[in-house]
């Protein structure tokens, strides 16, 4: 096991979220719309996205500078194949203690989460924001049920995957009024809520800071009807503020990357489905190890590669952000680079 390595803000590389596709079944309001994203021109070609094989060497790579933690996005990740044999080899690797999978719920069958669950799969999060019926279909852009994913969710704490994050994307104007259901749905459940504030990421969502709605304004909501408070976060740089039900009912986060930024703590790279390194959630460009994979590069390569980046990395958008919506056109969107 090689050190791990500090950036230039004396910030560790520890985790790693890899979109294993950029194609998904949704078409979110937020994230790829249909009104943009309605063709699969906007999409990799075949052969164009990282394989089995190229994840794994890349993962056992990061993993000789720090990385313990990896959490598999898209896209829809569940599109993917082969995603239980990578589960697989993932869990084989040294210093690898924790396989995330980031889902939509869509296609998580409770065999196939039994064999996620079985393959070495750690957590599961299900994105889901709203229990309206006709406001899920609206908000998914595709009209899927709501009681399809609420059955995805059941699925995996069936399957040993408990407890499950809940993520719910809040947007004023479009799912406020579902801030307390959610809550309420999932009180003493086991699951944790976790409400993301709406963020500026791609260029196609139509982001404005008006429609941003602040963690702070979401806790208010839920303490008017259950006193809460705050709990320690599990480790350093936890995503998620935490605060727990006075009567036991469980917790909930806040993510608030627009109102309360968190770059100071960022120990997360990313893997675009093309195979780019990616240093923040707001990146317009990365370094392609995929293509030096494909040159002959070594797992020593890698690691020298991504060693020298992540010491350079100075990366914190959320920290700069000025409100307005002067962003780079070439911003990539959410789901080519991970959730």
């Amino acid at each position: 096991m090689l050190a791990g390595v500090n950036d230039r803000f004396n910030r560790p590389l520890k985790d790693l979220r890899i979109s294993l596709t950029d194609r998904c079944n949704f078409r979110c309001v937020y994230c790829m719309p249909k009104a943009v994203f309605g063709t699969p021109t906007h999409f990799l070609p075949a052969g164009e996205a990282m394989g089995r094989e190229e994840i794994a060497k890349l993962v056992r790579a990061l993993s000789a500078l720090g990385v313990h933690k990896v959490r598999l996005t898209g896209g829809e990740p569940l599109l993917q194949h082969d995603i239980v044999p990578l589960v697989g080899d993932l869990a084989q690797i040294s210093g690898i203690d924790d396989i995330a999978l980031t889902t939509k719920g869509s296609a998580l069958s409770r065999a196939r989460a039994i064999s996620l669950k079985d393959a070495g799969l750690t957590r599961v999060t299900v994105s889901i924001d709203s229990l309206d019926p006709n406001r899920f279909g609206r908000i998914n852009g595709v009209g899927f049920p709501v009681n399809r994913v609420l059955e995805a969710i059941n699925n995996a704490a069936e399957a040993g995957l408990s407890p499950i994050k809940i993520n719910v994307v809040i947007k004023r104007g479009l799912n406020v009024v579902d801030v307390v259901p959610l809550a309420k749905r999932f009180r003493f459940s086991g699951h944790t809520v976790r409400y993301i504030e709406y963020m500026d990421v791609g260029a196609s969502n139509g982001w404005l800071p008006k429609d941003v709605v602040p963690a702070r304004e979401i806790l208010e909501m839920l303490s008017t009807e259950w006193p809460l408070h705050p709990v320690e976060p599990a480790y350093w740089g936890e995503v998620a503020s935490r605060y727990a039900y006075d009567d036991g009912g469980g917790e909930i986060g806040l993510i608030s990357s627009v109102s309360q930024p968190f770059c100071g703590t960022c120990t997360r790279a990313r893997l675009s489905a093309d195979g780019r390194l990616l240093l923040c959630l707001f990146a317009d460009e990365g370094v392609s190890l995929r293509d030096m994979m494909r040159r002959g590069a070594t797992e020593q390569d890698l690691i020298d590669t991504v060693r020298r980046i992540w010491k350079g990395r100075d990366d914190r958008y959320s920290d700069l952000r000025n409100g307005d919506s002067s962003r780079s056109t070439k911003r990539l969107e959410r789901f080519q680079i991970g959730g």
